[in-house]
């Protein structure tokens, strides 16, 4: 896609008329051709309309001003300091989701761009349809990383014990809400945790959703990522040994590490 002559003071486009099921998208990028690419993606999808576009970071400031759109697809590129030029962004326009595309996958970026309260994290790399899905799930609030950005949560949720500590919220969990939890952000299934905590998949299940209640959350992956940020747990919570059972051959079931799919899908 063209863009319009370097003297205007915006490179954003005038939105169509759209309303309520639609998920309304400004694309914020320097390339034209990757803008005119997610043009031509989002256009194959009935409920996904770009309303607006830029290419420089004031042009999106303005356009996030003067356009309504639900999600900035926004490339940390733009500014020199991406967390910096977001932080502005989400205090201008607060009911403005941000999914912000990176070069290539960089884990202090992740952990600052999440701390700033970004919706969704993805690589300059990502394939359409798990782009699509990404809009799709911030635009109904769930965080969005992929398995490797979740990784880098979940390390830093586990070293934070080291980190001076902080005000714990007002919300305190039960010790047995805290045990369950802390199996949650070691990407454990239901099944693993009630195995663990000597209780049924139905308790753990009744567990979780008071849990995700008293804390706001919807999901697995909010719920390790309020942990990062709010310290929930104590850093000396220890998850006691997993009973010996039998899997048929002799051995202990093994406790696979946490990845995107344990803690953002139900098990």
């Amino acid at each position: 896609m063209a863009s319009t002559s370097a003297s205007m003071e915006m490179n954003v486009e005038q939105p169509q008329e759209v309303d309520g099921q639609f998920i309304r998208v400004i694309v914020a990028d320097t390339q034209a051709i990757f803008r005119a690419g997610l043009r031509k993606i989002f256009a194959l999808e009935d409920d996904i309309r770009v309303v607006g576009q830029s290419e420089t970071l004031s042009q999106t400031l303005s356009a996030a001003k003067k356009f309504t759109a639900d999600i900035l697809i926004f490339e940390a590129a733009l500014a020199p300091n991406p967390v910096d030029a977001i932080s502005d962004l989400m205090r201008q326009t607060p009911g403005l989701r941000l999914v912000v595309v990176t070069q290539e996958p960089n884990q202090e970026l992740t952990l600052d761009l999440l701390r700033r309260g970004v919706h969704g994290i993805v690589s300059r790399e990502v394939e359409p349809e798990l782009l699509v899905d990404c809009l799709r799930k911030v635009s109904e609030g769930h965080p969005w990383l992929d398995s490797r950005g979740t990784q880098w949560v979940l390390e830093a949720y586990r070293t934070q014990g080291s980190r001076p500590t902080s005000p714990r919220p007002k919300v305190q969990l039960t010790p047995k809400e805290s045990l369950i939890v802390s199996c949650v952000t070691q990407g454990m299934k239901n099944k693993e945790i009630a195995l663990r905590v000597g209780t049924t998949e139905q308790v753990v299940k009744n567990y979780l959703r008071k849990v995700y209640d008293k804390l706001g959350v919807a999901d697995r992956l909010e719920l390790a990522l309020f942990c990062l940020h709010n310290r929930v747990l104590d850093s000396n919570l220890k998850t006691p040994a997993a009973p010996v059972a039998s899997s048929g051959n002799g051995s202990s079931p093994d406790l696979a590490p946490a990845t995107a799919e344990t803690l953002t899908k139900p098990s």
